[in-house]
């Protein structure tokens, strides 16, 4: 009987020549399991650099970034574009300038009645434009110096 038994475990293991043992009985497992290490890895970056790019009178070429910002405070001029997340590229080669703007906002907007109602009486909006200068001008139309 018990090499009736004998025979059918190793019949599984695969039929053993005398003097070999098996696999089953050289194999052993962990008592443990292995834990995997956790680290926080992030953060490792650096902060977003948001601001103007270009100087005022700097030349560009198109595609190139004039300024990044995460709220409006600088709106596109002349030949500029503004991406999704509001920043501010060239559409043409030629010269950075920056300029101020009165702003009068539609009235009985929202903005009219949430900004203009806060501030003294007398103050003047400005807005800042980033326009470029592009070098080929069309036509006989000649840009001025100072815009």
């Amino acid at each position: 009987m018990a090499a009736l038994a004998s025979l059918m475990l190793k019949s599984r293991a695969g039929l053993l020549v005398p003097g070999q043992s098996s696999l089953l009985e050289s194999v052993r497992f962990a008592s443990k399991k292995s834990g995997g290490s956790s680290k926080n890895l992030g953060g490792k970056s650096p902060g977003r650099r948001y601001g103007f790019k270009k100087q005022d009178g700097n030349f560009v070429n198109a595609g190139n970034i004039l300024a990044t910002q995460r709220q409006m405070r600088y709106h596109p001029g002349a030949h500029v574009g503004m991406g999704t997340n509001n920043t501010l590229f060239a559409l043409e080669d030629g010269y950075v300038r920056f300029t101020k703007e009165v702003y009068i906002p539609p009235p009985r907007s929202l903005e009219a009645t949430k900004v203009i109602t806060k501030l003294p009486k007398g103050v003047v909006l400005y807005k800042t434009f980033i326009n470029i200068l592009p070098i080929q001008q069309e036509g006989k139309f000649k840009l001025v110096d100072m815009v």
